[in-house]
This record gives C-alpha cells, structure tokens and sequence, in this order.
C-alpha cells in the first residue's frame, strides 16, 4: 500500500525548495533565492543593506521570503505563478491597538488555479465542485496511486479487486462492481487528452505530478459521452526551461511480518537550449509486497509497476509553446486479493490469477499562453491493453469444454483525443470555444482453455467516433453575481460486432446531440464564491446479448444534475467548501452478473442520486494544521427494468457516507524541519449487485495511517506505517465470476505495512 497523502489542505501549500543561503547583504541574499527556486522576485523599494541569513533547508519561497525580511518592515507579495514583489508594509491603522498576542498576518497564499474545466481560472472564481490535491515539490514516491488520491477527495469511490482492476466513481454515479463492456462514468485525462474510455481506472502513479483535479458531476457539456460521473485530471510538471534538476527516491515497504517491496524513482530536468528547450524525464520502479497465501504459495499477489515518462519543452515565441509528451505505464499482479473466508489472509491452493493493464501514449500540446487570449491545440493517442486470467476448474463444466483449466479475458482499448480549444480566461467575463474529435475502440476477446480444447466465449467490437463543437460564458450581473453556460453539440457515431456461435451480430448508429450546462454564482469577495448549477451527460447505446445469445438494443442512460455548493478561504491557508446535489439518472447501464459466470451489460432501469459533502482544511496554530470531510450519498434505482424483485435498490459500489480527518504538526529538529502526521478514515456500508442473489455487504471500515518527515536541506526521509489499527474488514466481495455462484469471496484490508523512503534534490 502506498505511503499516505499530507494531510495538509495541499492546495493551501506552497511548493518547496531545497534552500542554502549564507549571510549576507539582504539585497544578495534575495537574488541568491531567486537563483536558487527559480522565481522572479522584485521590488518597488530599495531594499536596506543589512545582512540577512544565513538560511538553510527544504522550504517555500514564501517562507525563506519571510525570514529574510523580517525587521525590515517589508514584505514579499505573489503577483505571478513565479513572481514575487517586495514593497513595504501597510502602516497600522491609527486608533486600533495592537494585540501582542496576534499571529502576524501571513502572506496570502497563491491563486489556485484549475484547468480541467479547459480554461486556466482560479479555483476561488470558479463555480463548480472540484477538488484538486496538489502534490508535494518532491513527488517522486511510485507508490502513490489513485487509492491514495480517491481517500482525500470526497465522493470519489473505487471498486476494489485489486491495483489496475478498479472502476472509478463519482458522486454516487456507479454503474455495477463488475467490469463488462460498459464505458466509464469517469473520463481520466493526463494534462490536455483523454487515456480512457472504457478502460478501468490505469492506476498511473503520481510521481511528478504537480496535482490532480477531480470535477465532481456530470460533465458532457465539455467533455461529452463518458464523463456522467466527472473528470479525473492528472496534470504533470512541464520541462522547466532555465533549470537543472535531478532528484532521486529509493524506498522500501514491510507488508505483515515477512514480505519486502521497494521502489526507486528518478526525474530529471535539463535544459538542452536554455530559455528554448528543455527535457524532463521520469522513470519509476515499484514492487508492491503481496500479502495473500494461496495453498504453498507464499503472499502470491505482490504487484510490480514500471513507467517512465519523456517530455520535451520547446519554446516558440514570447507567447507560444511547444510540448511533447511519451508516457508509459506497465503494471502486473501476480494473482488476485480475494479470499473465501472472513477476516482470513489465505486460501486454498489454486491456479494463479494474473492480471496485466499496459497503458503507452504520446501527446502533443501547442499552446498560446500569454495575453489574454489562450490557444491550446492538442492531440493525444493510447494504446491500452488489459489482460485477466482467472482459475476455471470449478463453474466453468457448462460452456463444454471437458477439463477447463483457465478462463482468458484479453482486452484492447485505443483512444485518439483531437481538440482546438480558444478562451479569454481574464476579468470578470470569460468565454471559451472549441473543436473535439476523439475515436476509441476496444476489443474483448474471452477464451476458456482446457488440456486439449478451448472455446471462444466473447469476440466483440467496438469503435465510436465523436466530432464536436463546444463552447462556455460567464457574464457578469452585477453586485457579484455571475450567469454561466456551457453546451456541446456533437455527432456520434458507434459501431459494433458481437461474434457468437448463432453468428455475428452487428450494430450501427449515430446521434446528433446538445448536451448543456448552466448556472448563477456569487462572489461576495475574493475569499469566497456560492453556486447553483445545472449539468448532464449521457453515455451512448449498443447491443446487449442475452444469456441465449440473442442480440438485444442497449439504450444509451443520460445524467441530469443539480448541485449547490459554497467555498472559502481564510488566513494561514485555511478553506471551505461544502455541496450538495440531485441527480436524476435515465436508461441506466449496468454491467451484471450472469448465472453462467459472464458479464454482460444492460439496461437496469432510473436512478436518482442525492447527497451532500464537506471539506475543510484548518491552521490550528502556528504548526498545527488539520484537515477533514465528510459526505453523505444516497443512490437508489426508482425504475426497476432488470426483471426481477428488487428488496434493495442502492445503487452499487458507492458507500452510503465516508469520514476523513487528519492532523499535522510542523517542528525543527536543529537545522532540519520536520513533521509528524495522523490520518483516519471510516468508509461506511456499500453492496456489491442489484441482484438479492448475488449481493454482498461491504465497507464498514477504518483506514488509519501514521506519517513522519524529516528535511535536511536536500535531503527527505518519511516513514509512514499503513493499517495502523490493523482492520481486516472486507473491502471488496468479488473476485472470481465463475466460482462467485458457489463460493463467497472477501477481499480484506491490507495488513499493517511499514514504508520508508529516502528522497535526494541533487
């Protein structure tokens, strides 16, 4: 497991750097920052003589600023993403005493800024649910994944068979807990293109990453079909063109009493021409240990990752720029997590079940960032493979082959993402319009093999293509209020081929669609926005083949929401934000679980979806922070088309409510700074199906973890223990569809793991 997230509001921390400054005059001590975190730093006064420093350690350039000002009566102030201004400080108001026992007011911290909703906007101008959980200075830990992202943002749930295997879920937009050909509720993007389509979540690990950003709520009036529950946006750190970097991590991981992992990691940033062209390459390594015994085998599903990542910035002009990226990921599980008895970590022996997801994409990005019309033209494409074996000896006799032995799920997935996008992201009325063209395709191909005969239990098809034109508006009313609207109008088209031994069946349609957003906000004053908003997506058609193999027509579900949310900030970094939402689902996709042991998809019927959550981040003193959230969902089927009587109409997957907190304290320990932190989250009960047959309880549990820093100029050292209260509640009740009939599975927590890493800014 990986090492667990800060706990800090990480959108409320500046990054850091490895900092050595000798005392000195202040004048030289501040250029020597600005050399050394590459910012630009100025000034609207002569600044005094007097020495300064000396200042050593890994910290913000707000921080070091601080330091070195301090007794001047001047103080430093972000005006750009990497510029600061020195200017003097606002004398006292006359008549006001002062309070001695008053922290001094900090800096304010920096803007921050979101892009998944395709423009460059601020997060407290911007009227819509998102989370985003910047990543530290240092992000190079491989072991952080989206596990440890989904434990910090509200409403965000996995399905948990395993690393690679998850479905992602937004806001109780969950669709089944089992993997068919149903294509995703969330759209997963790295920077400016789309990686997934139908694919389950790639699991990309966070290293190198400046953050990611999680829309919450149906978001097809940008995005278009596939993004019914939101967006998920991984957003890497570009080559920086005038800085030589290297940073270096090697860690090692603990799981129970015996089984070993480590991880290495290294990113690099050179610039080949400088102020022109720059280089930034990253490559990781992570061997997660295993922690289930099937028969001999000893913790048999350890998980290996691999990936590496190049990019090139090439800078055109003042205004325009060119990047490149080529990103590879390959992980592999060496078996499956799930077990047959409860609170048990063992199984009896059995055939392995491997699992492989392999994902590679290239990128280009050609962006005008400069003045106050943004021109981003992009093109993205990914070739994904999945592959699933799983043991066939036991449920598999009714497909005729004599001895089955294993069951061989091979899955291809391609996406090309196309988009001409042109915006005013400035003042107070904005404006975006663009072009998208994006074409996927997957194929399934499902054998079962015995020890002389296979037969093919699914050779199927897909290709869609989606041309599109959107755009959005803000205007502005007056007395802080501000309307918005956003709109889609696409033409689909899908194609598809089922091959079965009746024949082949066949598909093909398209649609012209409108999908539309809109809404009112109010911005009282820069620390805070209220919204309401309207929002829909849908996902498209195809065919659904019975049990008796008969081609059916899949209707295409539709995602109608309304949400009202409010988000502060205050001093020392502190923030706010709490939503709610109504959502009205149509013609739900639902992948089920036949009595055969295969998955196919279906219509399920009408969903609505309610709920409310809330986030906040605290400064409790001076090196005292906390964080906390919390959500309530409600997700339940009104419409029944399944065929069956339902007792229970949850929707699947998602908890009905989750709790987080956290606390960290920031000490010295001599020259090095350091932190200590404690992390807890309860995740209440959730089902596994629709079907009162194939229904499980799961949830129920507390995930805890315990996370020590030490900072010594360039060097970073953590340790963090995982389970710290040792929970084996069943997160997951699935894992093998041909034995599920017979046979109930758990998948229990992780046991209690021990990681520590070393982490070097050369």
């Amino acid at each position: 497991m990986a090492t667990a997230l800060s706990p800090v509001a990480a959108e409320a921390r500046e990054p850091s750097f490895a900092i050595d400054i000798a005392a000195g005059p202040l004048p030289a001590a501040v250029a020597d920052l600005s050399r050394q975190a590459g910012v630009s730093i100025g000034s609207d006064t002569r600044l005094p003589a007097s020495n300064a420093g000396p200042i050593r350690g890994r910290m913000s350039v707000e921080t070091a600023l601080a330091r070195l000002l301090a007794g001047t009566g001047l103080i430093a102030r972000k005006v750009g993403q990497r510029a600061w201004r020195i200017e003097k400080a606002a004398p006292a108001q006359p008549g006001r005493p002062k309070n001695p026992g008053a922290l001094a007011p900090a800096t304010p911290p920096p803007p921050i800024t979101v892009t998944a909703n395709k423009q460059k906007i601020a997060l407290s101008r911007l009227p819509l649910a998102v989370a985003v959980v910047t990543m530290p200075d240092q992000a190079a830990d491989p072991a952080q994944d989206t596990h440890d992202l989904a434990a910090r943002v509200e409403g965000l749930a996995l399905s948990g068979p395993g690393p690679g295997r998850n479905r992602m879920f937004l806001r109780g937009i969950a669709d089944s807990a089992f993997s068919g050909e149903s294509q995703s509720t969330v759209a997963v993007l790295l920077d400016d293109t789309r990686l997934t389509y139908s694919a389950p979540d790639p699991d990309i690990r966070l290293v190198d990453v400046d953050r990611v950003e999680v829309i919450k709520g149906p978001s097809g009036s940008l995005y278009g079909s596939g993004s019914l529950g939101g967006i998920y946006h991984v957003v890497t750190r570009r080559p920086q063109l005038d800085e030589t970097r290297l940073v270096a991590s090697a860690g090692t991981e603990l799981a129970g009493l015996d089984e070993i992992g480590h991880s290495v990691s290294l990113i690099a940033n050179v610039p080949v021409a400088r102020d022109k062209v720059a280089l930034r390459l990253v490559g990781y390594s992570v061997r997660e240990p295993g922690w289930i015994d099937t028969g001999t085998r000893q913790d048999s599903n350890d998980t290996q990752v691999t990936g590496l990542r190049a990019m090139a910035g090439i800078k055109v002009s003042d205004d325009w720029r060119l990047d490149l990226t080529g990103f590879g990921q390959w992980l592999t599980s060496r078996d499956s997590t799930y077990v047959y008895a409860e609170d048990a970590r063992s199984r009896p022996e059995q055939l392995a079940e491997p699992h492989d997801n392999d994902l590679r994409h290239v990128a280009v990005r050609l962006g005008r960032d400069g003045g106050n019309v943004r021109i981003v033209a992009s093109t993205g494409a990914t070739w994904h493979e999945v592959g699933d074996r799983i043991d066939a000896t036991i449920g598999a006799k009714s497909f005729g082959v004599p001895d089955p032995q294993v069951l061989e799920d091979d899955r291809t997935f391609r996406v090309w993402d196309n988009e001409l996008r042109i915006s005013n992201d400035g003042g107070k009325t904005r404006w975006l319009i663009g072009l998208s063209h994006v074409s996927a395709r997957q194929d399934l191909l499902t054998v079962l093999q015995g020890m002389s005969d296979e037969r093919t239990l699914h050779d199927d098809r897909r290709t869609s293509n989606d041309l599109a034109v959107f755009g959005s508006l803000t205007l502005p009313l007056g007395g802080g209020f501000s309307a918005d609207a956003s709109g889609r109008l696409s033409r689909e088209r899908i194609a598809e081929t089922h091959k079965t031994e009746q024949g082949e069946a066949k598909v093909s349609r398209s649609r012209v669609l409108y999908t539309p957003g809109f809404g009112v906000s109010w911005q009282p004053d820069t620390r805070q926005i209220a919204w309401l908003r309207y929002s829909s997506a849908s996902r498209r058609g195809g065919i659904e083949i019975t049990e008796s193999a008969a081609p059916m027509r899949l209707e295409g579900d539709e995602l109608q929401m309304v949400e009202a949310g409010w988000r502060a900030f205050a001093g020392g970094g502190s923030h706010f934000e709490l939503g709610a939402w109504y959502g009205r689902w149509s013609h739900v996709q639902s992948d089920e679980l036949q009595a055969n042991g295969l998955i196919e998809t279906r219509n399920a019927g009408d969903a609505r979806t309610m709920g409310i959550e809330l986030s906040f981040a605290l400064r409790l003193a001076e090196h005292w922070h906390m964080e906390g959230g919390g959500n309530f969902t409600m997700a339940k089927l009104v419409k029944n088309e399944l065929g069956y009587e339902l007792k229970d109409r949850h929707l699947p997957i998602v908890p009905e409510y989750t709790l987080r907190g956290s606390i960290r304290h920031d000490f010295a320990i001599g020259a090095a700074d350091a932190e200590l932190s404690l992390v807890l989250r309860y995740v209440g009960p959730s089902r596994l199906s629709f079907d009162e047959a194939l229904d499980r309880p799961m949830g129920k549990l507390v995930e805890s973890s315990l996370g020590a820093r030490v900072s010594m100029g360039r060097l970073d050292l953590d340790l963090s223990v995982n389970n710290l209260l040792g929970g084996e509640e069943d997160t997951f009740a699935f894992g093998n569809s041909l034995r599920f009939a017979t046979m109930r599975q758990y998948t229990p927590q992780q046991p209690r793991s021990v990681s520590f890493r070393l982490t070097r800014d050369f």
